[in-house]
């Protein structure tokens, strides 16, 4: 792998997703093998106007962080965990496995080069994409022989800085059994763009999911998996063919049972959350994800009518899993389950 000089990064901003460290990595699939990559200063990327990835969809990414820890170091999140749901999504995409090696030593060498990029303030974190998309020129609908696998990362704080409202969606659809939903490919994300939209022309910050069947059970919230405390228990909706298998919802589902919380992971229907609402046993709503972390929902409309929740504080249990997870990230407590991936910083 060949690398360019580090440059120094400007001090990072609060707005998520408008600030790049200075070096991108690329490797290239062809010949039917992975190819010597290499890291070099971000930049723009040819792409020839008959790309497949920009017809099919044969595109499909990761979101990843790395942290500033209290010694100086980096630490980068869940990367065997990330590496295995890359390979997952790629699978379902028809799109060449990369090796962890191959995967890991990317992430590590393109951090550590722009690691004065790793912001440390509290809640912020280095913001770590990378991607895979097919690059043969053909209009004709085929699997891609060759494609580009490119890291990029930047600094940024959490995607949501208060509480948000959500809306239960029951016209549209995220995703059907035997499907695309429960792998991160680009197309379900632009999928679900104008149902946001039209949510947001009603005043809310984010849709929640519901299954294609019956619009009932609740799936996900936007890019968020979507977490409840009832009666004192953290209730999930459980994995399926629908849902993505969150690495944030895994983690902090790990944290509550660590921390001696009672967790479910089950269907959820809209009724539930009604009646829950009606009794005062629906005492927290989040969402979770590499993104937003933890995004506390503040209401929820359901069929047209608005449920408010109360105001979390330092003793709700998101409050107290948002904290933990920092900690950990951060080397303030033993990473006991060995999340970290270690970068040391350039001292």
């Amino acid at each position: 792998m060949i690398a360019t000089e580090s440059s120094t990064a400007t001090k990072p901003t609060t707005t998520f997703g408008t600030q790049l460290s200075p070096h991108m990595f690329i490797g290239r699939y062809s010949g039917g093998q992975w190819q010597t990559p290499e890291i070099m200063p971000y930049q723009n990327i040819n792409i020839a106007p008959t790309n497949l990835a920009l017809h099919y969809g044969q595109s499909v990414f990761e979101g990843m962080k790395a942290f500033r820890m209290k010694d100086g170091n980096v630490s980068v999140f869940r990367m065997k965990k990330h590496h295995e749901r890359f390979n997952r999504t790629m699978e379902r995409m028809c799109i060449p496995p990369l090796s962890y090696d191959y995967f890991a030593n990317g992430i590590k060498e393109l951090v550590a080069l722009d690691e004065s990029s790793v912001p440390a303030e509290n809640g912020s974190s280095l913001y770590i994409r990378p991607f895979v998309f097919a690059t043969d020129e053909s209009f004709g609908v085929k699997v891609s022989d060759t494609y580009a696998f490119i890291i990029f990362t930047g600094p940024v704080a959490a995607l949501y800085g208060k509480p948000v409202k959500v809306k239960v969606e029951t016209e549209y659809t995220r995703a059907a059994e035997g499907g695309t939903g429960a792998v991160k490919c680009a197309g379900n994300y632009a999928a679900a763009l104008y149902p946001t939209f039209l949510a947001k022309q009603d005043g809310y910050d984010q849709l929640l999911w519901t299954d294609s069947k019956n619009h009932e059970f609740i799936e996900e919230s936007g890019t968020m998996n979507v977490m409840f405390v009832i009666n004192d228990t953290l209730v999930t909706p459980a994995l399926s063919g629908t849902i993505l298998d969150g690495v944030t919802r895994s983690s902090l589902i790990q944290v509550a049972q660590d921390l001696g919380y009672r967790v479910q992971q089950r269907k959820i229907s809209f009724h539930e959350l009604i009646a829950a609402s009606a009794d005062g046993s629906l005492t927290e709503a989040f969402g979770a994800g590499t993104a937003a972390v933890i995004s506390s929902i503040s209401v929820i409309n359901i069929l047209g009518k608005d449920y408010t929740l109360p105001a979390t504080d330092e003793n709700s249990l998101s409050i107290k899993l948002r904290d933990q997870l920092e900690a950990i990230r951060r080397g303030d407590i033993a990473d006991q389950h060995n999340w970290n991936t270690i970068v040391p910083a350039n001292r």
